[in-house]
């Protein structure tokens, strides 16, 4: 392939299915955390087991490929790759190498390229590994199986990634995908990602970063990579096709070992599982359950609700705050619940540090809190108050403000009076706007709001300000 682009990334991204069982065993995925407890025979690799294909993991997987627009392989084939390492007791990993389930396909992040993916084929997780004193410096390794043989899909993509931001967008476009088709478990599900970088500088030389975890560590990684490596040429050294590790503590990469090839790990297809066909019939079921996906629900919300791409990809991003604000726009103008949603709501989350999975009210308490701002029954500020108090606990809104006496002030003739104490009381700001000084006008907004406790309606506040000081100047 040719590369015209002066950074060149692909990634190799490993999403974990939300499967009760294993891949090719009945151990739970999920449950007693104490190691190796939740692994057996078959996952352990024991002489003489045989492995059984995991159906609902193979149905994960063919609906992800034609959520992805992936050509569908008919005939499904395992094989080993074999490698010897203390994560894979049997010495090999049940994967899928010379037939993938899926080939081709398509993610488009923000920057609208359509990034095209080379492949999606299933395989077993290998085992957690826990060194003592980090991977450089520990002189022994802890092995826990209860994470060998759990159910995933590698998601490949061609190397036409320009940037680590592009690249965690990309990520957040698949998780986005994963979490619509309800087949991977985003608060407890694992999600890694091995990236290949490189620049034109260095001729395209590639170096790999194994086993990044989390979206926001692998934009890390790259940056801190992409640094290195022009850092290494401005001293006239030459950038070695090599396997590095990404150290999340000390934000570094530090090299494990020169780059091997896929002929190094020597695959054979594995005798202990037969060929499955994927009939014309399983494909059209999958086909069915595949809901509207966030780019399609963005393009809705833009085509009936008016919405800008901006407010409508953050409203589908996640099938959680798309619901929501589907029900919510049934009762509130949809471009003021975007709003409140996107900006208020998503602000209060990620303080709280919560998902909107872990909201405890519902769009009832919504649609009742904006119908108050839709109405300017509240001001803003009181609204955003409430929003914050929505999230320790639900409670009514309409209930709330009448209870504690907070609905906004609006009657014209008593801002009126408000205006003219203000007015009275802070000479020397009048003076200092009638001066000129704009800024002397929202000092008189803020001694007004102060008096009402943030309850006089702005716009209207604002106009009767002005006309009263008007008045003062003649």
């Amino acid at each position: 392939m040719k590369f015209t682009t002066d950074i060149v990334i692909g990634l190799e991204i490993h999403a974990e299915l939300d499967t009760q069982t294993k891949l090719f065993c009945s151990c739970a995925t999920k449950g007693n955390q104490q190691p190796n407890t939740r692994c057996c025979p078959i996952c352990l690799g024991h002489p003489g087991t045989r492995p059984v294909l995991n159906k609902k993991a193979l149905d994960y997987a063919t609906k992800l490929c034609l959520a992805l627009g992936s050509k569908l392989t008919k005939e499904i084939v395992f094989s080993r790759k074999n490698y010897f390492y203390p994560d894979m007791s049997k010495n090999y990993q049940i994967t899928q190498f010379e037939e993938p389930i899926g080939t081709g396909g398509t993610i488009t992040p923000k920057t609208g390229r359509k990034i095209q993916l080379t492949r999606i084929h299933i395989e077993e997780d290998p085992a957690a590994l826990a060194y003592t004193h980090g991977m450089k410096n520990s002189d022994s390794v802890l092995v826990d199986y209860n994470r060998a043989g759990n159910p995933l899909v590698e998601i490949v993509t061609e190397p036409q990634l320009t940037s680590p931001a592009e690249a965690r967008d990309f990520l957040n476009r698949l998780i986005s995908v994963l979490g619509y088709l309800n087949i991977f478990d985003i608060t407890r599900g694992i999600i890694k990602a091995d990236a290949n970088i490189s620049l034109k500088e260095s001729n395209y030389s590639r170096v790999e970063i194994k086993n990044i975890s989390g979206f926001k560590e692998i934009e890390k990684a790259l940056t801190y990579e992409i640094t290195r490596q022009k850092t290494q040429l401005r001293r006239g050294l030459k950038i070695t096709r090599e396997t590095r590790g990404w150290n999340p503590t000390s934000k570094t990469t530090l090299s494990l070992r020169t780059k091997e090839t896929e002929a190094d790990y020597g695959y054979i297809l594995e005798p202990d599982l037969s060929l499955i066909t994927l009939t014309d019939e399983l494909i059209h079921l999958m086909k069915k359950e595949i809901p509207e996906l966030a780019q399609q629900k963005s393009e809705r919300y833009q085509r009936e609700h008016k919405l800008s791409k901006e407010d409508a990809d953050v409203m589908s991003m996640e099938l959680e705050l798309a619901q929501l604000f589907e029900k919510v726009a049934t009762k509130i103008d949809p471009k003021l619940a975007a709003r409140w949603l996107r900006r208020e709501l998503l602000r209060v989350l990620n303080y709280n540090k919560k998902t909107t999975k872990e909201i405890q009210f519902n769009e009832k308490e919504i649609i009742e809190l904006l119908s108050l701002v839709q109405t300017n029954t509240i001001s803003e500020t009181t609204a955003q108050k409430l929003m914050e108090q929505l999230m320790e606990k639900p409670f009514s809104p309409k209930e709330h403000i009448k209870k504690h006496n907070l609905e906004q002030v609006t009657n014209e003739k008593e801002i009126e009076t408000l205006c003219k104490e203000t007015i009275k009381e802070h000479p020397q700001a009048v003076k200092d706007y009638h001066a000129g000084e704009q800024k002397s006008l929202h000092y008189l907004l803020g001694q007004i709001m102060k008096k009402t406790r943030g309850k006089a309606e702005p716009t209207k506040t604002t106009k009767i300000l002005k006309k009263e000081l008007k008045k003062k100047e003649l």
